[in-house]
Order: structure tokens, then C-alpha cells, then sequence
């Protein structure tokens, strides 16, 4: 009986264990990991939305060439998320939360220089300094070295952006 018994509980901890390896990479992913791709998502998704806004309304060329930029890049940035996130099989939100919509909306109420200030102020610089810290914080804290891989590739490109609104904003500050 004890051999039996050996054998059965070894044959039930093989099943376990390939039944764990054949869970889906999300399931071993850390719900930390999966809600830091979901916030980057969220910010790429609303930089290109801001973006496609600037490039409509703003009154300043540099403004509508860094919409065009964001629009860009960030298009870019979110592709290879999602390629990511599919391969772990995280599901990204597809259109803006809540917070990111009141946002877009308060921009689309605005146009001329109102608009240039306010897009820059909020979607060029306040929004690449948040997006710029969760970039680092990906990279001391997630458990997913392709994750941790994205954000040392995407954080140049985000502090290029924010470099590059706050030398705009600077130069609108000058101008008053």
C-alpha cells in the first residue's frame, strides 16, 4: 500500500506541475506586473489621443509637429505593448479610462494659444513626468524581465517627449 500511495501522490504532483506550466503566461504573471502594462497602455492610448487633438487645434506649428510626434511614437510604443501583453495573455484596455475622456474633453472646449498652454502644460509635460516615474518604477520593480525590457527601451523615448515639452513650455512662458 505505501508503494501505491508513493506512486500516486508522485503522479498527482506531475500533473500538477504540468498543469501549472501549461497555465497561460498571464496566470504566472503578477497581477503587479499586469496592471503596470495596463497603466503604460492607458498612457499611450491618451497621448495619442491628445496628440490627434493638437494636430487639429493648435495654434503653434511646434505644438502641432509634437502632437504629430506623440501620435507617432506612442502608436508605436502601444503596438509593441500589445504584442507583449498578448503574448502573456494580458488583456490592454482600447480606448481611454475615464479620467484620461474628462481630459480630452476640457482640451476640445479650447482652442488657439489657451489650447497650445494647456495641451502642452498637461499632455506634453505633466503627463511624461507621470509616465516617466511608472517607467522607472517598472523597472525596479516588475517580475517580468520582458516588461522590465520595454520600459528601459520606451523610458528615452518619454523623457525625449518631456525633455522636448519643457523646453516648448518654456518658450511659450517667455512669450507672455
Amino acid at each position: 500500500m505505501t508503494i501505491q500511495r508513493t506512486a500516486l501522490r508522485l503522479g498527482v504532483a506531475a500533473v500538477a506541475a504540468c498543469a501549472l506550466t501549461a497555465l497561460p503566461a498571464a496566470a504566472q504573471s503578477s497581477r503587479s506586473d499586469q496592471r503596470m502594462m495596463k497603466d503604460i497602455a492607458q498612457a499611450n492610448i491618451a497621448e495619442i489621443e491628445t496628440g490627434k487633438l493638437a494636430q487639429e487645434k493648435a495654434s503653434k506649428e511646434e505644438v502641432r509637429k509634437f502632437g504629430q510626434t506623440m501620435v507617432d511614437d506612442h502608436t508605436k510604443a502601444l503596438g509593441e505593448l500589445q504584442e507583449l501583453a498578448s503574448k502573456k495573455g494580458v488583456e490592454l484596455p482600447t480606448e481611454p479610462d475615464a479620467r484620461h475622456k474628462a481630459a480630452a474633453t476640457a482640451l476640445k472646449a479650447l482652442s488657439g494659444d489657451a489650447f497650445d498652454k494647456r495641451y502642452m502644460s498637461m499632455a506634453g509635460v505633466s503627463d511624461h513626468k507621470k509616465t516617466h516615474e511608472e517607467l522607472q518604477k517598472v523597472q525596479r520593480s516588475a517580475n517580468d524581465p520582458d516588461l522590465k525590457a520595454y520600459a528601459a527601451k520606451t523610458l528615452p523615448v518619454v523623457h525625449g517627449h518631456l525633455t522636448t515639452a519643457q523646453e516648448i513650455s518654456g518658450k511659450k512662458m517667455a512669450r507672455r
